[in-house]
């Protein structure tokens, strides 16, 4: 026995994956992936979950020998998409790219056919990032408290758009209502580029959205971006304040993207999956780019990723249950 052999099985299962190449993983008796993969994002082009994928894809191509085509199918809070994963085979061919709004959509929208707790399983955490309040640059208020003041002396006339009903620029504004004491009047949209787009227009009052998003718009001076949703300053607009530290401690809405895959997709290809997802979030490029978009990249494990979801599914909860949001 080689002691390169020696070594990949002393490592265990998913270093064997690894190294053994796209042949490694096998779905049905077939080689897998035998085909190219179909990655769904649930939000528009030019949003956050698009831009991410679209900057892992080619190191994830890469690594399992197989094209990886991206779908956007946007629509009500993400689980459009996601119907379509949890109805399709679990053979590793079609995925998931999904945000935080995993974990609220199913509490808030009501008649899904499917069940995102059972539905899926969790492949691997992508990027951490904050979402951003910014307001169009004519707004009366130039921080936190100047748009808490605004939304206090007109309730329910100050808009905010986010990706969408349940998505967590919505579930950020309905915290933000809640801890404030404000009324505020949501805007949802299919994906952070149209809301952003419609707020350096003027047709509304601020956005909830991500970085990437946001931040051309910002920087060309159509918007100003007041705080951060996050527990701490971080991503590509850290210079700007946390709502937590502008006066509401204990605030923090942090997304993220992740890959889920159909239940009953066979182990050994959710291992070779996890693998592709790493060898893109782990380069230095890559890392990089997504730093420039306002992300942190993230390597972890399928158990790691599920445990994460785990424990945010109840703070989710929580939060929902007390900030009173609602699918209308």
């Amino acid at each position: 026995m080689t002691a390169r052999r020696r070594a990949l099985l002393a490592a265990g299962p998913a270093s064997l994956l690894a190294a053994a190449g796209p042949a490694a993983a096998q779905a049905g008796g077939e080689r897998w992936p035998g085909r190219p993969v179909r990655i769904v994002a649930p939000y528009a082009p030019g949003g956050q979950s698009d831009t991410v994928i679209r900057l892992l894809q080619p190191r994830m191509a890469e690594f399992l020998g197989q094209p990886i085509v991206i779908e956007n199918r946007t629509g009500a809070g993400g689980t459009i998409g996601a119907g379509i994963v949890a109805q399709a085979p679990p053979d590793g061919h079609t995925l998931l790219f999904e945000s935080i709004a995993f974990l609220i959509a199913p509490l808030i929208v009501r008649g899904l056919a499917f069940d995102h707790e059972t539905a899926f399983v969790p492949v691997g955490q992508a990027v951490a990032a904050p979402y951003v309040l910014a307001v169009r640059r004519d707004f009366p208020g130039r921080d936190l408290a100047g748009f808490v003041a605004a939304a206090k002396a007109a309730p329910g006339s100050v808009t905010y758009g986010t990706p969408g009903v349940g998505s967590p620029g919505h579930l950020a504004g309905a915290l933000l209502e809640s801890r404030a004491g404000i009324r505020l009047e949501h805007v949802p949209y299919r994906g952070g580029a149209e809301a952003a787009r419609d707020l350096a227009a003027g047709n509304i009052a601020a956005v909830l959205i991500t970085a990437n998003s946001i931040k051309p718009v910002i920087d060309d001076g159509r918007a100003l971006g007041i705080a951060l949703t996050s527990a701490e300053r971080r991503g590509s607009l850290a210079h700007l304040p946390t709502i937590a530290e502008s006066g509401y401690p204990g605030y923090d809405m942090t997304s993220w993207n992740g890959l889920f895959a159909p239940a009953g997709t066979p182990e050994p290809v959710i291992g070779r999956l996890s693998a592709a997802l790493r060898h893109a979030t782990g380069d230095p490029a890559v890392r990089e780019r997504l730093a420039l978009t306002g992300n942190d990249a993230v390597t972890d494990t399928p158990a790691e990723f599920a445990a994460r979801i785990r424990r945010e599914r109840e703070v989710v909860k929580r939060i929902v249950r007390e900030s009173g949001i609602r699918v209308e």
